[in-house]
């Protein structure tokens, strides 16, 4: 009983950190099980994470009060169960949980309405006057330091001049294998097959994955963009798109055809020493998505596999880049990411 009661009281000194998880997929119930299982890490740094709120894109569950009570560890467990079994969080109301339930329509429509304005540079300069509330550092490169790296070098005064950046683990990918000699067509199935693309692999094909990330950078840097201002290189013909042809046909009869074209641009790069990266190039005012011929010897050019790689250029790595390489997706490490940006800004709770 005295053991329970220090317990009791070491929670109650303990800073606490309300959390509303907005989406509940891979990412958020990896986040949900970080939080769970990391409880004594963070009690020795006496912080406790308080999820307060769930939601889906549907539904949110909440707690009466939000600065006294949280949804506990057992409901957590059982959030994510019903989720991993494709239930909607409306679902939770229905086993017998007190925690309040709400359909989220508004909600979800405010969400959208809130991020769409997020693209708006206005609205992104607003935030950015406040680094220290905002962080956002799994939005590029999942758990890898990228936006830290760039912020430290800008706020001591070294000039950025120049990044080039493989943010996609499926591209990636891609590139490295067509570059053994291995059809295009093959290698996009066997990434599909190994789960590394989406449901239908012109969604990363098309290159928008890319161009969202290099436009988060090139704001870090300072240029005054929207997406629409990115040169974004796709992979596929507009006539290949989704409103010409279903996934099956793009796969069987889509993707074949573009082999030859494939093949014959890395068999030039070859001839000068170089490999084919998809890639992002941030230069002065130029912001670029798409296929880029480079070095063999190069980080980018040794890439293998679905790392993603990153080379910053700047006053003080001018000549040897500063290269930022490791897994740059997976639920586990972006969720990973997103905890140690939360616990980054605990100084802002009492």
């Amino acid at each position: 009983e005295r053991e329970r009661e220090r317990e009791r009281e070491r929670e109650r000194e303990m800073k606490g950190i309300p959390v509303i998880l907005m989406g509940c997929g891979g990412v958020g119930r990896q986040l949900i099980q970080h939080i769970v299982s990391c409880r004594s890490i963070h009690a020795n740094q006496g912080v406790r994470l308080r999820v307060v709120g769930v939601a889906d894109s549907k539904s949110l569950i909440s707690v009466s009060d939000v600065l006294t009570t949280e949804l506990d560890d057992q409901s957590l467990h059982e959030i994510c169960r019903l989720k991993s079994n494709g239930s909607s969080l409306s679902a939770f109301a229905c086993l017998g949980a007190s925690h309040s339930l709400s359909t989220a329509e508004a909600t979800a429509a405010k969400i959208a309405e809130v991020t769409g304005h997020l693209l708006r540079s206005s609205d992104y300069d607003k935030l950015v006057l406040h680094p220290r509330r905002l962080r956002h550092e799994s939005t590029v490169g999942a758990g890898l330091p990228v936006i830290v790296s760039i912020n430290r070098l800008i706020s001591s005064g070294d000039t950025v001049r120049r990044i080039v950046g493989s943010l996609s683990g499926t591209l990636g990918y891609v590139m490295s294998e067509v570059e053994d000699g291995k059809p295009f067509s093959q290698v996009v199935k066997t990434a599909k097959s190994l789960g590394y693309t989406e449901p239908d692999p012109r969604d990363d094909l098309g290159g928008m994955d890319v161009a969202r990330k290099a436009l988060i950078i090139a704001r870090l840097l300072g240029q005054r963009i929207e997406l629409n201002s990115i040169k974004v290189e796709s992979l596929y013909p507009e006539e290949m798109g989704p409103k010409a042809m279903d996934v099956e046909e793009f796969l069987a009869n889509g993707l074949p055809q573009l082999d030859s074209q494939i093949a014959e641009r890395v068999t030039k790069a070859a001839s000068n020493g170089n490999v084919l990266r998809y890639a992002c190039m941030i230069e002065g005012s130029r912001c670029e998505v798409g296929v880029q011929e480079l070095p063999k010897n190069s980080a980018l050019g040794r890439l293998r596999g679905s790392d993603n790689v990153l080379e910053v250029y700047s006053r003080c790595y001018s000549e040897q880049p500063l290269v930022i390489q490791g897994a740059g997706a997976g639920n586990d490490t972006t969720a990973a990411g997103v905890l140690a940006d939360i616990l980054d800004i605990q100084d802002l709770f009492t």
